[in-house]
């Protein structure tokens, strides 16, 4: 499929230490030589990180061994897409230092996506910002964890937010859901399909090569040969579940998710304009920690979601399988009428979260190489279902990183920040 036609009159710029979006096109920098960097992995990660680097004036190259399309849709394409303030209900992210970088890389990207909706037209990025409401099933306040989460949202300044347990009413929710209090606020929201097609037309448009290839083993042992076969001077991996063998990051593994896609125009059902979520409970006795995940996915298909199936490698999920029952079971219980829903043409999509047991890792190898010389490997993965929620503000962390390898200071493991 042809990518969508984009101008580069858009650019990514440095402001505070972040990346924020700018009109216009991206200034000339200074540079006395032109560095080149190679990019492992064409999903979200791997093309948001292509496009600031291109604008901070490197020259890049993306090598994936698949790429978006409506045919064969790749990992980020599956994505729910819902940006989150972290834990994400489907990320389970638990690493203390991952959680707190989390919170600066999401507002980072939360400002973007919201600037490319308003000075874009939707048709060609596919972000849209909805109301996303969160129901839970016992007063907020007595559940530290998403208390608190709550709470730094609200300290935030996400746009929309409210405490409000009448939005159970608000929204006819079935007794039957057993949900008695509630928060909301505006989130982007983003068509995945047309995002990524469109975020490759930009890397593209921007200068950047695309080679189709599939990289394997150590990065460590062929980053050598990999960069000068490529004429590179850093080498980025964004390979989300090939770090396993890429980074030989032993605690990288699949978490399972799917979504079932539904016609939403409101024959069948009252049209559903808003997100309205159940966030992943431990505690639960409902084998799939209770998940309800509903969500339009554009003006046409509401995605239906809510598993989460760690060390689950098998795409092999349909319609009947018991936990995609349980999991429309759980979401029919909030919208009337949702039972009898008209299927979308692409009624199941179904993708493997990269997850890692440090969760997002953005920061340089800290392995030497064989010679004891420092690697110019620089990695960001691990990011689970936040892949999007993360992009710019990871993007941003190692665009910073790159300068580290070609000022040639030592990598230091990454931390809390202050």
């Amino acid at each position: 499929m042809v990518a969508p036609t984009v101008t580069p009159q858009i650019h990514l710029a440095e402001e505070g230490g972040v990346l924020v979006l700018r009109e216009g096109p991206s200034p000339t920098p200074v540079k006395e030589t032109l560095s080149r960097v190679l990019i492992i992995g064409g999903g979200v990660t791997g093309l948001t990180n292509a496009w600031a680097l291109l604008d901070a004036g490197y020259a890049v190259t993306v090598i994936s061994d698949q790429w978006a399309s409506l045919e064969n849709r790749i990992t980020s394409q599956i994505a729910g897409a819902l940006w989150e303030w972290p834990p994400a209900v489907c990320g389970r992210h638990t690493d203390i230092i991952s959680l707190n970088l989390s919170k600066g890389w999401c507002m980072t990207s939360y400002d973007v996506l919201e600037k490319l909706q308003k000075i874009l037209p939707v048709e060609a990025h596919g972000i849209r910002m909805r109301t996303a409401n969160f129901f839970f099933d016992r007063p907020i306040e007595e559940n530290e964890e998403e208390y608190n989460k709550m709470r730094e949202i609200e300290a935030a300044k996400i746009r929309g937010f409210e405490h409000d347990p009448t939005l159970v009413k608000k929204h006819e929710i079935s007794r039957t859901a057993a949900v008695v209090d509630a928060y909301k606020h505006v989130s982007p929201v983003i068509d995945t399909d047309v995002y990524m097609l469109w975020l490759r037309s930009v890397v593209g448009a921007k200068g950047g090569k695309f080679v189709t290839r599939q990289v394997s083993g150590d990065l460590l042992e062929h980053e050598d040969e990999l960069l000068e076969e490529y004429e590179a001077d850093v080498l980025i991996n964004c390979t989300g579940l090939g770090a396993y063998d890429l980074a030989q990051d032993k605690t990288v593994h699949p978490l399972r998710g799917a979504l079932i896609r539904i016609v939403n125009d409101g024959s069948r059902f009252p049209v559903v304009k808003e997100a309205l979520i159940v966030a992943y409970d431990q505690d639960k006795q409902d084998e799939d920690g209770g998940i309800v995940f509903i969500v339009p996915r554009n003006d046409r298909v509401l995605i239906l979601g809510g598993i989460a199936q760690a060390n689950e490698g098998e795409l092999d999920l349909t319609l009947d399988s018991p936990e995609m029952r349980r999991m429309r079971d759980r979401c029919n219980k909030f919208v009337p009428g949702l039972e009898n829903a008209e299927l979308d043409p692409d009624s199941i999509v179904q993708g493997l979260r990269p997850l890692r047991g440090g969760n997002v890792r953005c920061e340089r190898e800290l392995r030497r190489k064989s010679d004891g010389s420092l690697s110019k490997v620089v990695h960001s993965y691990g990011h689970g279902g936040s892949g999007f929620t993360l992009s710019f503000g990871c993007a941003g962390d190692v665009l910073k990183l790159v300068r580290e390898v070609e000022a040639g200071t030592t990598p230091v493991p990454m931390a809390i920040v202050e």
